[in-house]
C-alpha cells in the first residue's frame, strides 16, 4: 500500500479506537476494598462492578467517565456526617447503589449523590435513604435521574433538604422516582428546558414539587399527595403541567397547586382531589386551564384580583365546598364550557349547554375572603340563608365572573395517560 498522509491518519485513528475499546475494563469491587483507590486507578470508560455488602466509605470523588454498578444494592454509609458520592465528570453512570445516612450542615448542602458542572450523567435505580439532600444537580446539563427511591424522615424545613434538587441546570429528565420525607420532594431553581415525568412525591414537609425562576419546563403524569403545602410554581413562565394528580394536600396553607407570578403556561388534564385549595393563583397571567377535574376540594379555585388573562374551559367541578373564590370584583379571567355540579339552570334547546349563565363565586365565599373566621358558620342555617337571599337580590357576587355556556353533563376526562398509582 502506497504511503500517504491520509492512510497514516486513518491507521492512527483506527489504532486509538481499537486500543480504547480493548482498554475498557470491568473492575470488581468487594467489601474491604478501598473504593476511592479503585476509582482513581480506573481508566475513562471502565466499569466498577460493586458487590453486595457494607462499605463504610464516603466522600467518594469521580473525575472521569466511569460506570458504577451495584449488585444487590451495596450500602455506602455517610455515617450521619458526610456526603457519599461527588461526580465531577461527563457521562458518568451510577446504578443500583444504596446510599444512606448523609450528614447535615448549616454551611453546605450535603447530598447522597452530587453532580457539579458536568453533563450527560445518568443516576438510575438507586436507593437514597435518610439523607438531607438526596440527589443534587448543580450547573448540570442533559442529566437523567430515573427510577430512584429517595426517602428521609424530615420533620421541619430548617433542618432538612430536598429529595431531588436542581440548580442552574438545563435539559434534565426526572423520571419514575419515588420521593418522600424531605423538605421539598423535587426542587427546581433556574432550571430550563427540562421534564419531570411519572414520579411520586408524597409526605414531604413543604412541597411535593417546587419551581422557582424556571422557564420552558414541563411536568406530567406525576402524583403529589399528602404534602405539607402541595405544589408551588413561582416566578416562572412557559410551564406545562399535564396529566398530574394532586391529592390530599390538606392544611391551613396547603394547595394542590400554588401559582405565584407565572405567565404563559398551560394546566391540562390534571386531577385535583381532596385538597384544601385545588389551584391558588396570585399575580398570574395568560394561563390556559382546561380539561381538569376539581373534585371534593375545599376551594376548587382561588383566583386573586391581580391575576388576569387566563382561560378556564372544559373543566369538571364536582363536590367542592366552593367552586371559585376571589378577592376582587372585576372579571379579568374567562370561564366557558365548564361542568358545574351546582348549576341548576336548564337546556331548552338541548345543545348540551345551559341557557342561563352560571356564577361560580358564591356569596359565602366572598364573605370568607374578607372575614376568614366566618368559615366557622359554613353549612349553618345562616350561610344557607345568605345564599338564598343572594340568588334573589344579588349584591355580593362579582356579576362579570360567570360561565355563559355551562355544560349540562360532566366531561369524560383522563381516559388516557393515567398518572402513576
Amino acid at each position: 500500500m502506497m504511503f500517504t498522509w491520509r492512510n497514516f491518519f486513518f491507521l492512527v485513528l483506527l489504532h486509538s479506537v481499537f486500543t480504547g475499546y480493548v482498554a475498557a475494563k470491568v473492575i470488581p469491587v468487594r467489601p474491604g476494598n478501598n473504593v476511592q483507590a479503585l476509582i482513581d486507578r480506573a481508566k475513562a470508560g471502565d466499569t466498577l462492578l460493586i458487590s453486595k455488602g457494607y462499605y463504610k466509605q464516603h466522600s467518594l470523588v469521580v473525575k472521569k467517565k466511569l460506570t458504577l454498578i451495584g449488585r444487590d444494592y451495596p450500602v455506602f454509609d455517610g455515617l450521619g456526617k458526610y456526603e457519599v458520592l461527588f461526580i465531577y465528570a461527563d457521562s458518568v453512570v451510577v446504578k443500583g447503589l444504596q446510599v444512606q445516612n448523609i450528614g447535615k450542615s448549616s454551611m453546605n448542602d450535603l447530598a447522597g449523590i452530587k453532580v457539579s458542572d458536568h453533563r450527560d450523567v445518568v443516576i438510575t435505580g438507586n436507593r437514597i435513604i435518610n439523607g438531607t439532600y438526596g440527589i443534587y444537580l448543580q450547573n448540570s446539563k442533559f442529566c437523567v435521574v430515573k427510577g430512584n427511591y429517595i426517602q428521609s424522615n424530615a420533620t421541619d424545613e430548617l433542618s432538612s433538604g430536598n429529595g431531588i434538587h436542581a440548580w442552574k441546570s438545563t435539559d434534565l429528565l426526572i423520571l419514575d422516582n419515588i420521593i418522600s420525607g424531605h423538605r421539598d420532594g423535587i426542587y427546581f431553581e433556574f432550571v430550563s428546558n427540562s421534564t419531570i415525568r411519572n414520579n411520586r412525591s408524597f409526605r414531604n414537609v413543604r412541597y411535593g414539587l417546587h419551581f422557582m425562576f424556571s422557564n420552558n419546563d414541563r411536568y406530567e403524569y406525576n402524583k403529589f399527595s399528602e404534602n405539607g403545602a402541595g405544589v408551588a410554581v413561582m416566578y416562572s413562565k412557559v410551564v406545562t403541567m399535564v396529566g398530574n394528580i394532586f391529592i390530599h394536600n390538606w392544611g391551613d396553607a396547603s394547595y394542590g397547586l400554588l401559582l405565584k407570578d407565572i405567565s404563559d403556561s398551560r394546566i391540562s388534564n390534571n386531577r385535583f382531589l381532596k385538597n384544601t385549595v385545588g389551584i391558588y393563583m396570585e399575580g398570574t397571567s395568560r394561563i390556559e386551564v382546561n380539561q381538569n377535574t376539581f373534585e371534593e376540594n375545599g376551594w376548587a379555585l382561588r383566583v386573586q384580583a391581580n391575576s388576569s388573562g387566563s382561560n378556564f374551559h372544559r373543566n369538571n367541578f364536582v363536590g367542592n365546598s366552593f367552586d371559585v373564590a376571589t378577592n376582587g370584583t372585576l372579571m379579568l379571567n374567562y370561564f366557558s364550557n365548564n361542568y358545574w355540579d351546582k348549576y341548576d339552570g336548564y337546556d331548552l334547546d338541548k345543545d348540551g349547554t345551559g341557557d342561563v349563565p352560571y356564577y361560580p363565586v358564591s356569596a359565602y365565599s366572598v364573605i370568607t375572603e374578607q372575614v376568614p373566621v366566618a368559615m366557622i358558620l359554613y353549612r349553618s342555617f345562616l350561610s344557607g340563608l345568605i345564599e338564598m337571599v343572594e340568588k334573589i337580590l344579588p349584591t355580593l357576587i362579582p356579576d362579570q365572573m360567570k360561565d355563559d355556556r355551562p355544560l349540562i353533563k360532566r366531561i369524560n376526562l383522563h381516559d388516557r395517560n393515567t398518572p402513576v398509582n
